[in-house]
């Protein structure tokens, strides 16, 4: 079985009776690693960042919509922007690779938005899926008029 990444913090424990009245954190801290992949995914939507450790395995994950973002204005690059800002001061990357996927708006304002952040990155690979000739379309539709 893999290592677990050691955890840095806790998470806060809350009763359950103190909820109504006490804001808290639901998200767990980050655990810190040195080296890492940054997943860039750009919808038309939202923009999602995930940082993952060299195997793979989710160290933190932040979007256009956990940073505060409403609507359509998760789509934008300042958003994207913002978001990757999020991911990375949290994990504390040092090398990273990245992974573009989507068309979204958000995708070069998060890229530049890496790059600035002091992160040595190895190597930038764009991701998204094309299809090859992809899925057989629908039938036509055939309208049939009542002619009486």
């Amino acid at each position: 079985m893999a290592k677990a990444i050691p955890k840095i913090g806790s998470r806060k424990k809350v009763r359950i009776g103190l909820r109504r009245n006490a804001r808290f954190s639901l998200r767990k801290s980050a655990r810190r690693i040195t080296k890492g992949v940054i997943h860039v995914q750009a919808s038309f939507n939202n923009t999602i960042i995930t940082v993952t450790d060299p195997q793979g395995r989710v160290v933190f994950w932040s979007s256009a919509g956990t940073c505060g973002f409403k609507s359509s204005r998760k789509a934008s690059p300042y958003a994207g922007q913002r978001t990757a800002v999020d991911a990375i001061r949290t994990v504390g990357l040092q090398r990273a690779e990245v992974m573009v996927k989507g068309a979204g708006s958000g995708r070069d304002a998060a890229l530049r938005a890496i790059a600035k952040s002091g992160v040595r990155l190895s190597c930038i690979r764009d991701v998204t899926p094309m299809p090859h000739n992809g899925c057989r379309p629908p039938k036509k539709r055939r309208l049939v008029l009542n002619q009486e």
